[in-house]
């Protein structure tokens, strides 16, 4: 009888990607006999590599060897050497659908995802939104899993679940002891209505300095102007390190993250880095809403900071529209106080009722 093997494709942006990693893992627990393998670009190898025995990562970069109607017809041909049972198009676009429709020629067993685009439109809209919150992105994936006959319960608690983060990776002074709290901040996203105003996430930085005198404040991004706001802030405040300027690559980030007590972020990618590893999230939303569907992995409406008073909120799925009023009181109307608040209640509740596996050298030492 020939091997059960699925496909799964997700192509796009970062945190798209790693909302995967939950699905696959949970996938590759409950069927043990299937092989997996996750096709994505190639900065998409850290989260899959590691995952589970049954699963393997495929690269492809769809910009230059895979470029167009040649490339995807070459990049088919390779798939199809690996003699796939069921693919799962977890993606649906011009490139996936192409794909998908030569293996559906091929009377392959294919199933695409549902993005639910009716109900997101109407969220979003100018008049009479619809308040209604939309299935999330990881109900989608599993959708598109239960119709190729794998129906799927999420299990899955961490990427170091099976082996902890090598804590060995990262600069020796982020390996050493915690004296006090260490917050990660990612104040930065794609989009300017993602983004929570400088001066105001200024304020929230001189605030955790000075509550958490012990503390460090790790900062994660990466565009050069990003990287500018960082060095002024670590000049500034002595608990604040520029932590992307040392780290190498995703592997570190998700290392480092681990060993956070609470993350603190936009609705971007390093929102959905951080669920990954079972440390505690608060992010800030403002053009956009949860009800989009793209909230991190196991977070809920108490992990976020956003104003309910503003007619016009939501005024785009992903951010990427200009502000309707020209003056973002979506993010402008949220004060630090209120992400502090937040901030230091979700620190405070995960010591108390802890809901995760141990991280970091707690990690280790339970293992050693």
């Amino acid at each position: 009888m020939k091997t059960e093997h699925i496909l799964v494709m997700r192509f796009s942006a970062i945190g798209d990607v790693a909302m995967v990693v939950p699905v696959v893992a949970s996938l590759a627990k409950q069927y043990p006999h299937v092989r997996i393998t996750v096709l994505s670009r190639p900065f998409a190898r850290p989260f899959f590599d590691h995952l589970a025995p049954n699963v393997g990562f495929m690269a492809a970069d769809m910009k230059s060897e895979y470029h167009g109607v040649r490339g995807l017809n070459a990049l088919y041909r390779r798939l199809t050497a690996k003699q796939f049972t069921a693919v799962a198009d977890l993606h649906n676009v011009l490139r996936s659908g192409y794909l998908r429709m030569r293996f559906n020629l091929g009377r392959y067993k294919v199933a695409h995802i549902n993005k639910h685009r009716k109900g997101k439109r109407m969220l979003v809209r100018t008049q009479d939104k619809v308040m209604r919150q939309q299935p999330t992105a990881i109900e989608n994936y599993m959708e598109v899993l239960e119709a190729l006959g794998y129906p799927v319960t999420l299990d899955f608690h961490s990427i170091f679940e099976h082996e902890g983060p090598d804590l060995t990776m990262l600069p020796d002074d982020l390996q050493a002891d915690k004296s006090g709290p260490w917050f990660g901040i990612a104040p930065f996203a794609a989009h300017e209505g993602k983004v929570y105003p400088t001066d105001l996430m200024e304020q929230v930085v001189a605030m955790l300095c000075e509550r958490h005198p012990d503390g460090r404040l790790l900062l994660f991004g990466g565009g050069s102007d990003e990287m500018a706001v960082f060095d002024a802030w670590e000049a500034k405040y002595a608990q604040c390190m520029n932590a992307s300027k040392r780290l190498d690559g995703f592997r570190q980030e998700l290392t480092l993250m681990s060993r956070l007590d609470v993350m603190l972020s936009m609705d971007s990618a390093n929102m959905h880095l951080a669920t990954l590893t079972a440390t505690p999230v608060v992010s800030i939303f403002g053009a956009t809403h949860p009800y989009a569907g793209f909230l991190g992995y196991g977070m809920t409406q108490d992990d976020v900071v956003q104003v309910d008073n503003l007619d016009c909120r939501p005024c785009s799925v992903f951010g990427n529209k200009p502000c309707l009023r020209g003056d973002y009181a979506c993010m402008r109307r949220i004060t630090p106080e209120m992400v502090v608040e937040k901030v230091e209640g979700r620190m405070k509740d995960e010591r108390e009722t802890p809901s995760r596996p141990p991280r970091g050298e707690e990690w280790m030492k339970d293992e050693g």
